[in-house]
């Protein structure tokens, strides 16, 4: 959320690293999309030395997350269409402060969403 209200006209992104399922690392990313005020795209280049850098770290690569500055946390139809990563969940967030769900998170398989149930534990 932190990354979302630092610039709140703005999609801001991100890689999710942890183990187990456990989501423990936040990767923040700049949005190297043409327009950021509704798209993002991590940068291959970017991509690779976050990858690598989870890869040192012995953690697992569980999810991406943006921002929809002036929408709902919920994914878009491009959204949808470039979600190349089956396995990961994709996170949803809202920097705006009367969204009721600020964060969810979704499967998103085929060109399909399933909305994931998330689990906050304690360290």
């Amino acid at each position: 959320m932190e990354h979302a209200r630092r610039d709140p006209a703005h999609e801001c992104c991100g890689l999710l690293a942890g183990r187990e399922g456990a989501i423990t690392h936040a990767l923040p990313a700049a949005n190297a999309a043409s327009n950021p005020a509704t798209s993002y795209e991590i940068a291959t280049r970017e991509l690779f030395v976050l990858m690598r850098r989870m890869r040192a770290a012995r953690l697992e690569f569980l999810g991406i997350y943006h921002s929809h500055p002036n929408g709902k946390t919920e994914p878009s139809p491009r959204d949808l269409e470039l979600a190349f990563y089956p396995d990961v969940a994709y996170f949803v967030l809202s920097p705006r402060a009367e969204e009721p769900q600020p964060v969810r998170a979704f499967s998103i398989r085929d060109g399909h969403a399933t909305e994931l149930t998330i689990e906050i534990v304690a360290a």
